[in-house]
């Protein structure tokens, strides 16, 4: 199936989500959903996480057949004066665009929250969650609202959204949530879950040998460590190149070496 980025009214997504789910004819439309973030808010030393719309404004379904979809739709009453005023535009995703936006949601639709680690001077060294499939998207972080601004695309067109952060400070306190616009039932208390920590050892900065893959044999620096994963620069045909290869195909030189 196809997928459709569908415009309306600021506040009615979810009930014309629900409306489509309930009421469409399977043969017409598939998944419909409207996406939600994790924000967390600190508050006189206490943790609140707020589940909030991604993109205001947006749905997204999927389809084989829109065009019958539209007319069906137009059939409904409660539909017809919405898409009469203009208010239900259907937009198709791009390849790619749809396939990415689910990875970085769970099951609910929801982006949760990412663990992110800073040297203690707002640069970020370590993330651990949704956020890690996007960080060349990332625009920048907002520490103390607890949220980064991503670019994402979105049919075609570039589009800044908020997720969520989670901070080591944050960590140690008890986290609860607070007001959550999406239909999904959360618990009372929000279980944090311990940050993954990098391959033992291994750090940005270090000189490693790669002993493993297609750059066996070269030296290369380290400039980023993921959970699995490291980003390496090896100097290759008079200027370096930057890749990422698994942990274990790496091993750490002694200084000097």
């Amino acid at each position: 199936m196809l997928w459709y980025a569908v415009q309306t009214y600021t506040g009615r997504e979810e009930k014309l989500a629900e409306m489509i789910r309930r009421m469409a004819p399977p043969e017409y439309a598939g998944e419909c959903f409207v996406p939600y973030f994790e924000q967390l808010h600190c508050w006189r030393q206490q943790n609140q996480i707020r589940v909030l719309r991604l993109f205001p404004g947006y749905l997204f379904l999927s389809s084989d057949d829109v065009r019958s979809l539209f007319q069906w739709l137009k059939k409904l009453p409660a539909m017809s004066k919405i898409m009469t005023a203009g208010a239900f535009e259907f937009t198709p995703m791009y390849d790619g665009e749809a396939d990415f936006l689910l990875r970085m949601m769970d099951r609910d639709r929801i982006v949760r929250l990412t663990y992110v680690a800073t040297d203690g001077k707002d640069r970020v060294t370590y993330l651990s969650g949704p956020l890690e499939k996007c960080r060349e998207q990332i625009r920048d972080y907002q520490f103390r609202k607890r949220y980064a601004q991503v670019r994402l695309q979105i049919a075609g067109q570039e589009k800044t959204a908020r997720m969520g952060i989670i901070l080591n400070d944050d960590v140690r306190r008890e986290t609860a949530y607070g007001k959550v616009e999406a239909p999904v039932r959360t618990p009372e208390r929000y279980e944090v879950p311990a940050p993954q920590e990098p391959p033992a050892g291994l750090a940005p900065g270090d000189r490693v040998a790669v002993i493993g893959g297609a750059f066996e044999g070269n030296v290369a620096v380290i400039s980023r460590v993921r959970k699995n994963d490291v980003q390496i620069s090896v100097e290759m045909f008079g200027r370096e190149i930057s890749l990422e290869v698994p942990a274990a195909s790496v091993r750490k030189l002694a200084q000097g070496k």
